[in-house]
């Protein structure tokens, strides 16, 4: 797929790995209606492409996302349904990047915040240029979080550190969000793209139906009681052993080659 060019979103396909670059760069790649519009709609079609393994989401410019577009929301009116819309649309959309059986890797190139924050929480991990900040923010302009981050953060950095990133408002250096683990690899700015494509690339020649098996029980486990999450393991194991993809990759060990998975 050529890169297309030109909309609040630049797509391109290079190998299997699918990136999708917010490109509102002059508003700090701030999520307005059309933005977050046309991630669902990308990330959807990604979902059921068999040509897209891997997708990258990250930002044009200085920033990944700095959250919602706040002139949009001040003209959508507060508790009124254009409001709670633009809430269902986001919720919506992050859910979907959570369910989506294709690993989503946020390539957090610089300010993420709030809604921003919200968004990378939904992808899968994150690898962080060095000189990105990152944090909550909603409490430094009197708003409440609707993307999923009262959920997703504290699941992640636990209780108290949730706490902490919301109620203050701090934003923190990439390296200090790795501690945390809020970030899960941080490269040099100059290292930032080739490192993440590298990773990408990696992946992209793995079984996109192990990844995807693989994502749903892992995204299931921590809400399920030990005993279902361990049945629910072997049933997915059961399901996969009987695939052209496991079959294809003892076969590639025997052989002492490189596999070459269907996804099937």
């Amino acid at each position: 797929m050529p890169t297309q060019q030109g909309n609040v979103v630049d797509v391109a396909n290079e190998g299997g790995v699918l990136w999708l670059t917010m490109n509102r760069p002059e508003a700090l790649n701030a999520l307005s209606d059309a933005l977050v519009s046309t991630l669902q709609e990308k990330f959807a079609a990604a979902a059921r492409d068999p040509e897209v393994g891997v997708i990258v989401l990250t930002g044009a410019g200085r920033a990944f996302c700095a959250g919602a577009d706040l002139k949009e929301a001040e003209r959508r009116g507060a508790g009124t349904e254009a409001s709670a819309a633009f809430l269902r649309t986001i919720s919506g959309l992050t859910d979907a990047m959570e369910l989506c059986p294709k690993p989503i890797i946020a390539a957090v190139n610089g300010v993420t915040v709030a809604g921003g924050l919200e968004l990378m929480l939904a992808c899968d991990f994150v690898v962080a240029a060095a000189s990105a900040r990152l944090g909550d923010g909603h409490s430094n302009f009197g708003l409440f979080p609707g993307a999923g981050a009262t959920v997703r953060l504290p699941r992640l950095v636990g209780v108290a550190m949730a706490k902490y990133l919301m109620f203050s408002g701090e934003l923190i250096p990439a390296r200090d969000a790795q501690a945390i683990g809020l970030v899960q690899a941080v490269a040099d700015d100059e290292a930032f793209r080739s490192t993440v494509e590298a990773l990408a690339r990696r992946l992209a020649a793995k079984s996109p139906l192990l990844l995807g098996r693989m994502k749903e029980a892992i995204n299931d486990a921590p809400t399920q009681p030990h005993g279902a999450a361990m049945r629910r393991e072997r049933d997915l194991n059961q399901l996969y052993a009987a695939s052209f993809d496991r079959a294809e990759g003892l076969a590639a060990f025997r052989e002492k080659r490189a596999p070459r998975f269907q996804g099937r």
